[in-house]
């Protein structure tokens, strides 16, 4: 594959650091009750101790392939991927951007509770367009929008696809990626809004879909909005893409945004026929997939200000209707802000990320436990007052390639 390598050979800093011994455990043997040691290392199979270390995270995965040559060898064996393919989702990791300028930064490891500096393969600035699934990242610029990458963070290992159809230099583009957790194979969505020369209320909005299988991509759907425009927040979910369009400046603030649901096998259309109220004064939506289902974390406007938020609630889209899943504790929610655009947030499994766009702290809600917490302190601090901050999260996987 292009640009493949080792993925050994790209042991992110500071993993390395810290390898503790392998554990020994003591038995008393029956002649004189000495105490004798064995090296549970020595009495292991290799099959067996492949499934073992399949179940570490990934950062103890890397440690544990510096252990000794015979751990070297199994963690890089095409076995010991085929056991890491068949264990549950790790849970997701937390890019977060450092720079205005440069795509450098810091991963949060959940598990282990720590950052990582890790460096991002095919990807030029911080501003460009990011989607992930399933151990994926998709990249797309922010300029032409026409130029993709698709790569594993943790392997390095990336393609670079061929050129979008459609219009170049689109006012607005959504980028969304799907990969099967089973075949592999993976669907990139990129939905693009663009005015119509002389009509304020009227936009044009495309669809095209790539298929890794044929690696051809595809026009799916070309339509005229009148009203409303695209914007850059869409997901796919269960053979269904999501994206969200914006009012135009008809209607009553309650319209401001509104979901759009289209079904990438039946293709349905047209699109205004399958819109979905958002709950409430939204002021901004953030789209993901956790576990199959569309869950959108949104700003909540004030009544009589509703470009003004007030706080941040989550919900879970239950057939065409939202079932909110948890708000932000008011304590968390002071250092976010007064305007009506103020975070980035990202998820999958069972993890919501939420970053301020004003500084490098992260909270983190367990969907399950609905637990708020923050995580540990990036190591990263403000260089300037206006320097912001942004990430993406996606699974560390090992086996997944482009």
């Amino acid at each position: 594959m292009e640009g493949e390598t080792s993925w050994n050979s790209h042991c992110i800093d500071d993993m390395s650091k810290d390898i503790g011994e392998f554990d020994s455990f003591s038995e008393l043997s029956d002649e004189g009750n000495k105490e004798t040691i064995v090296s549970v290392d020595s009495i292991l199979p290799d099959d067996l101790l492949e499934r073992i270390l399949a179940y570490l995270p990934i950062a103890s995965i890397f440690r544990a392939g510096s252990v000794c040559r015979r751990w070297h060898e199994i963690v890089n064996s095409k076995r010991f991927l085929w056991n890491f393919s068949h264990v549950l989702s790790q849970k997701p990791w937390y890019f977060m951007f450092t720079s205005s300028d440069e795509p450098v930064g810091y991963a949060y490891d959940p598990i282990l509770r720590k950052w990582y500096s890790i460096e991002l393969p095919c990807i030029q600035t911080p501003n460009w367009f990011i989607a992930s699934s399933c151990g994926l990242v998709c990249f797309m610029d922010n300029d032409s929008r026409s130029e993709l990458h698709v790569c594993n963070p943790i392997t390095k290992i990336c393609k670079k696809l061929q050129e979008p159809p459609g219009m170049k230099f689109s006012d607005y583009s959504a980028l969304s990626l799907s990969v099967s957790r089973t075949s592999h194979n993976y669907t990139i969505s990129i939905v693009k809004s663009k005015q119509v020369p002389g009509n304020f209320l009227q936009w044009d909005l495309s669809i095209h879909i790539y298929d890794s299988e044929t690696m051809m991509w595809a026009t799916s759907l070309t339509e005229v909005l009148t009203g409303w425009r695209g914007g850059d927040e869409s997901v796919i979910c269960d053979g269904v893409l999501y994206f969200l369009i914006y009012s135009t400046g008809v209607g009553t603030p309650e319209n401001r945004h509104s979901l759009v649901t289209y079904n990438l096998s039946s293709r349905s259309s047209p699109l205004i026929r399958s819109l979905i109220p958002v709950p409430g004064l939204l002021t901004c939506g953030r789209l993901m997939n956790l576990k199959g289902k569309l869950v959108m974390v949104g700003g909540i406007g004030k009544p009589d200000r509703p470009d003004i938020i007030k706080g941040i609630g989550i919900w879970v889209l239950n057939g065409r209707n939202w079932v909110e899943a948890g708000r932000m504790p008011h304590k968390f929610f002071q250092g976010f802000g007064e305007l009506d655009d103020v975070f980035a947030s990202s998820g999958t499994d069972n993890l919501i990320y939420i970053q301020s766009y004003g500084a490098p702290a992260l909270l983190v809600f367990d969907m399950n436990h609905k637990l708020w917490k923050w995580s540990l302190k990036c190591p990263v601090s403000k260089k300037f007052p206006l320097q912001l901050f942004t990430g993406f999260c996606f699974e560390p996987r090992l086996e997944i390639a482009p």
